[in-house]
């Protein structure tokens, strides 16, 4: 049997949890639809955990295979066909932003290291709109990308960011390459590298060197009611949001700051703010476009086979510098970088 791994929601339980403690009626009803719904979810069997369900057949390499099904708020999946691969658009802002943004991740995978898709492959990518009545997440199944529409009082429709669409498809990247247990610190690391790529996407789209992106996640999602700027700051851990409904960012940036908790499968989306971090400061301290040479360490760290399922922080560092070493020499600025990176928020590499 398959043991149970949680389906990763982009939304933290501990938001839902606020919203419905504190919220409006309408507020309290569609968060507590979106936790009850995330803690029902199961991923779907079968190493590495990608489905062979039916699924269109793969493009050609350098050409995305994308399918974008409209859930009508209902929560049944795929849902009616609304646009594939070469349609014109369809007016439904949800669909074409879903659309746009898979080719847009699929490109940056693509044009920046080589990769085919989800699994190396051509894995067809498909996308579902409109789940849900008033559903606040989106998440990857193991065989597809899946988006709400938000409250529209608190958040926005989930298409509107293209790293939040980003991040979902690289949870697929991770669980084919890695599969990295989503629990504790390993868990952490998913939501971390699955940050990593989703702002990177954002980065490539833009043509923007490291040091004029925002490293905000999840920017332009939440409405104007919300005083925040996003969901989560790469570059300044709990600084993102500071609402009265929503309280205020609570991810550390360092690892004296660490939280040990049941809650979030063991605080996934809290301290993922410490290697999320550790990446800016990497990436910003290198220079020059992110997805370049320091997303680049990070993808061959993944791709490494040494990467345990269950890693934690100090192993998944190791292995960056090791992987920096590699690529650019053992006394590079790069693995200066890495290395000073890790040891700024407090995570211990071995020599």
């Amino acid at each position: 049997m398959t043991p149970f791994r949680p389906v990763a929601g982009f939304i933290p339980p501990y938001l839902l949890d606020r919203i419905i403690e504190r919220g409006s009626e309408r507020q309290r009803a569609c968060a507590r639809g979106t936790l009850q719904h995330v803690r029902q979810l199961r991923p779907n069997p079968g190493p590495p955990g990608l489905q062979a369900r039916q699924a269109p057949a793969p493009g050609r390499p350098g050409q995305p295979q994308r399918h974008i099904h409209d859930a009508e708020q209902r929560m049944e999946l795929p849902g009616v066909p609304r646009r594939s691969e070469g349609q014109a658009e369809t007016g439904d802002a949800a669909v074409d932003e879903a659309y746009e943004a898979l080719g847009d991740t699929y490109r940056f995978f693509w044009d920046a290291y080589g990769r085919d898709s989800i699994d190396g492959r051509g894995f067809a990518l498909i996308g579902t709109v409109h789940y849900g009545d008033g559903y606040e997440n989106a998440f990857w199944n193991g065989e597809q990308m899946v988006f709400g529409d938000g409250d529209g009082e608190i958040f926005q429709r989930f298409t509107r960011a293209l790293e939040v669409v980003a991040h979902e498809l690289a949870h697929g990247v991770i669980e084919s390459e890695a599969a990295l247990v989503y629990v504790n610190q390993s868990g952490a690391l998913n939501e971390s590298i699955s940050d990593v790529f989703g702002v990177l996407t954002k980065q490539y789209r833009l043509g923007q060197r490291a040091d004029q992106a925002d490293w905000l996640v999840g920017a332009g999602l939440l409405t104007e009611r919300v005083r925040g700027r996003a969901l989560r700051s790469m570059a300044e851990p709990g600084s993102a949001y500071d609402d009265p409904l929503l309280g205020r960012d609570p991810q550390p940036a360092h690892m004296r700051d660490f939280i040990v908790t049941r809650d979030d499968n063991g605080g996934v989306h809290l301290n993922s703010g410490i290697p999320n971090r550790a990446f800016y400061l990497a990436a910003t301290a290198i220079g020059g476009p992110a997805w370049e040479r320091a997303g680049r360490i990070w993808y061959d760290t993944l791709l490494d086979r040494r990467l345990p399922n269950d890693a934690d922080f100090a192993t998944f560092a190791g292995l960056t510098l090791t992987q920096a070493r590699a690529r650019f020499g053992d006394a590079s600025a790069e693995a200066r970088a890495v290395a000073e990176a890790w040891q700024t928020v407090g995570v211990e590499i071995d020599p």
